[in-house]
């Protein structure tokens, strides 16, 4: 699981020629370099672009600059923080690796390979990328890029979600890392599938590896690396309750787990008749039907249906042709999604709560509406 090349090596030292011309070396976490701050940026930085965490990264930084004011600070404020990045497992256990560096260590980033590995939400290539960009450790990698690269150099067949295509890509990511410069050549390695080796129309002709590479020898660097095997992701449906009162928004938390764990979120209701019994029992009698949206996550599609009720209207106020009347004979209604805490949001606050996308897109569209 150790570096094994020489800088000097042809692999190594044509990636290294092209960093020191090429690479980025002006990226926010890679100015006065901390373990804390690279940890931070490989974390954000799965499956999301560089451009899209940079300013996610600097307001991190700004109002977490260490890891005590991470493990210390409330877990709303860390998903506030990450509202609109998604995949917010990550935000979660950043919390709790966070906590954990301070009860178990002092307070101090681990600078060995185990103790970083046993972090909570850190899988070896993570590992190994903080080790070796702050301390210059002899620790391969293999994100998405670095994948991407080494499929087309050496041909490897097969999708690198199967273990035993991954299990080929880390033999030959320690084959090529060399002992020395280490931080500078997995930089670069990421580099080169970011900036050159990209998922589509790859710039060949400016990769210092294409004297070698055999995707580019063969002109089929569409063949690597394979595809993910085409699944059809299921369809789920969700009816979302804007209850309003008072130009307040009723919110409740969810549980720290699972999809939108941790995060504040509209009440949720299987059906459209569960949501129009719930208004019943409340004694409210208009709603309104906002459009419907899809939200797609890695694993299925969200249809949400939004209904918008106003705990102040009155039937008598309203024009009857935009709001509909709750069906008579409300059966008993029943929410699909546990919640810990139930809250009244202000739109116009600066509450430091996480927000699902969604949930953020939907108060924006009720503070036009009450502006209109």
């Amino acid at each position: 699981m150790l570096a094994q090349s020489s800088p000097t090596a042809p692999f190594a030292s044509a990636v290294l020629a092209w960093y020191d011309k090429f690479g980025r070396k002006h990226l926010p976490w890679q100015q006065h370099k901390t373990l804390y701050k690279v940890w931070l940026s490989e974390v954000m930085l799965q499956q999301t672009q560089v451009a899209t965490v940079i300013p996610y990264f600097e307001r991190f930084i700004s109002t977490f600059p260490n890891v005590m004011a991470l493990a210390n600070a409330p877990l709303d404020e860390v998903l506030h923080l990450w509202t609109g990045l998604g995949y917010y497992a990550r935000a979660r256990n950043l919390h709790k690796a966070a906590q954990t560096i301070r009860d178990k260590f002092h307070g101090e980033f681990p600078t060995t390979f185990d103790d970083v590995l046993g972090l909570t939400g850190i899988g070896r290539s993570t590992a190994g990328a903080i080790l070796s960009s702050c301390l210059n450790a002899p620790y391969p990698i293999l994100d998405g890029n670095v994948k991407r690269v080494l499929s087309r150099y050496f041909a490897v067949s097969g999708w690198p979600g199967e273990k035993k295509v991954e299990n080929q890509l880390w033999i030959l990511s320690e084959e090529v890392t060399p002992t020395e410069r280490v931080a500078d050549f997995n930089q670069a390695m990421m580099d080169l599938g970011a900036m050159v080796c990209t998922r589509s129309k790859p710039k060949c002709e400016l990769c210092p590896l294409s004297f070698q590479c055999q995707a580019c020898a063969e002109n089929n660097w569409q063949a690597y690396p394979a595809k993910k095997p085409k699944k059809v992701l299921p369809v789920r449906q969700s009816y979302f309750l804007i209850l309003s009162k008072n130009s307040k928004v009723y919110l409740e938390k969810r549980e720290n787990s699972g999809i939108w764990g941790g995060l504040y979120c509209f009440p949720q209701f299987e059906t459209q008749e569960a949501l129009l019994a719930y208004l019943s029992s409340q004694h409210i009698s208009l709603y309104q039907e906002w459009p419907s949206f899809r939200h797609t996550f890695s694993h299925f599609h969200l249809d949400i249906y939004p209904i918008y009720a106003d705990m102040n209207m009155q039937w008598q106020d309203v024009d009857k042709t935009d709001w509909k009347k709750v069906q008579e004979n409300a059966v008993k209604y029943e929410s699909s999604v546990s919640s810990v805490a139930k809250y009244w949001y202000d739109p116009q606050a600066t509450e430091q709560i996480g927000l699902a996308t969604p949930v953020k897109n939907l108060l924006l569209q009720f503070e036009k509406m009450k502006l209109a």
